[in-house]
């Protein structure tokens, strides 16, 4: 028997592919078939089963594309409801994969249809459970995201059920395999262990060591992320069937010239920078959102870029599949192109453009004294209970979309984030939105406090 959890750092996702005797399952795959497909051919198997634990809200899967290409069976288990050929495994169930048996264990609370699949090895034991959303590293899956337009308390009443009468009542030695790791938004305490076991859990999980049903609830359903616009319409779109893969990448790769590009601007499409942020902050196109490929890119998308947005790439040359291929796995289809040659042509042809200012530490001093910047911190609500510039303003980057207006257009700005990255976010989305004076800390607070300590304040952690 083999076992392999394949991650996506970008979306803190865990796919696995499970194999025995020659046959293999593969469980919540991401929208790229191919990986998965080169990984049995190499291995000399062939997949058998794609088990999907539930509708997934924050990615668009690949089930329906890898069964078309292998002949595979997708398999769902009770109350799903999808609009596409597949298999509704019942509670319980056993599907024999080579010489192992994969058990159906349905565990409604995250989703109705929440389903997890427990390995039992050849002699017959136990040995590992692969949770999707139900169970993480310290945490469980949200249960806020409207599944079957129930609220948050029934489907966290459905939770806690699951847990304790089909989680908790494994042995403490089984394995668990989550879908989703530390950075999700999927959670609100995930760990960063890639794995972890039942007994584990039992005993520090915060959501497994609720006295009572009510205390769950109220655990499980407070503080959690903002859910990102994209999350209902990828629960959507694999409730009713994805556009083949290939097909998206094929009507997206347009090389556009910079005549092109500048009509498609004027027809309202969004123009979205995937470079570096210092690269973008030297030069581009104005009214362009930079959203680097080096980075939570996908997440970022989803809060900042509405989900049926027109979208114009800028990238640097070479990273256009990339690109595209990161934005349909979260159903962003709408790429109507890319600037040929990235920015090298742009600027040849004398096209405006617009920068972003970016200090280091040792500047913000004098920024703050003498040229009359205001502070705009963009970190989480975690990072900020830590620490903080005095002085400055909060705005969550995953909530400034929908609260930048609170913000004074007129003033001058200096975002700072952790590292610079979502301040760069943070700068061109209010570039775009007409706000003249933003500039950015590079190196962010984590600069700041190496080399002028005194604009920092330490806080009290909240947790």
């Amino acid at each position: 028997m083999y076992i392999q959890q394949i991650y996506t750092n970008c979306l803190a996702h865990a796919a696995y592919y499970i194999e025995s005797a020659g046959e293999a399952a593969v469980i919540d795959p991401l929208r790229d078939p191919g990986p998965y497909q080169k990984l049995a051919v190499e291995r000399g198997a062939t997949i058998k089963y794609v088990f999907e634990t539930h509708f997934h809200a924050d990615f668009v899967s690949g089930h329906i594309d890898l069964a078309n290409n292998t002949g595979a069976n997708i398999v769902f288990g009770p109350d799903a409801k999808p609009g596409y050929k597949c298999y509704i495994a019942e509670d319980g169930e056993l599907l024999p994969l080579g010489d192992v048996k994969i058990e159906i264990v349905h565990t409604p609370g995250h989703t109705i249809e929440s389903t997890c699949f427990l390995l039992h090895d050849a002699a017959g034991k136990k040995q590992a459970i692969f949770t999707g959303d139900t169970l993480f590293v310290g945490d469980v899956g949200r249960p806020d995201l409207l599944s079957g337009n129930l609220p948050k308390e029934v489907l966290g009443a459905m939770l806690f059920d699951s847990l304790q009468n089909k989680i908790k009542t494994l042995p403490d030695d089984v394995v668990v395999y989550p879908g989703h790791g530390a950075g999700s938004a999927c959670g609100k305490n995930i760990g960063t262990s890639s794995y972890t076991t039942i007994g584990e859990q039992r005993t520090s999980n915060y959501a497994l060591l609720a006295a009572n049903k009510e205390e769950f609830i109220l655990a499980v359903t407070c503080d959690q992320p903002v859910i990102p616009a994209y999350f209902f319409k990828d629960a959507v779109i694999n409730k009713s069937g994805a556009t083949a893969y290939q097909s998206v990448l094929d009507q997206s790769l347009k090389p556009l010239s910079h005549e092109s590009f500048e009509l498609e601007m004027s027809a309202g499409a969004v123009v979205l920078d995937t470079r570096d942020p210092m690269e973008f902050a030297a030069g581009f196109i104005k009214g362009a959102i930079n959203i680097g490929l080096n980075g939570d890119f996908a997440v970022w998308v989803g809060s900042i870029i509405t989900p049926d947005a027109h979208l114009l790439l800028v990238c640097e040359p070479g990273k256009e599949v990339e690109a595209i291929e990161r934005l349909a796995r979260i159903g962003y289809e709408g790429v109507k192109g890319f600037l040929d040659g990235g920015m090298k042509p742009w600027f040849a042809a004398n096209k405006s453009y617009d920068v972003v200012l970016t200090f280091d530490g040792s500047e913000c001093e004098n920024l703050l004294n003498m040229e009359q910047y205001e502070l705009l911190d963009v970190r989480n609500r975690r990072e900020v209970a830590k620490n903080r510039m005095v002085g400055s303003v909060h705005i969550p980057l995953n909530v400034l979309k929908d609260e930048y207006s609170k913000l004074g257009a007129d003033k001058k700005w200096l975002i700072y984030c952790a590292g610079g990255y979502r301040s760069m976010v943070a700068a061109s989305f209010l570039k775009s939105k007409g706000f003249h004076f933003v500039a950015s800390v590079e190196g962010g607070i984590k600069e700041v406090q190496r080399v002028a300590p005194s604009l920092v304040e330490e806080l009290v952690d909240a947790e």
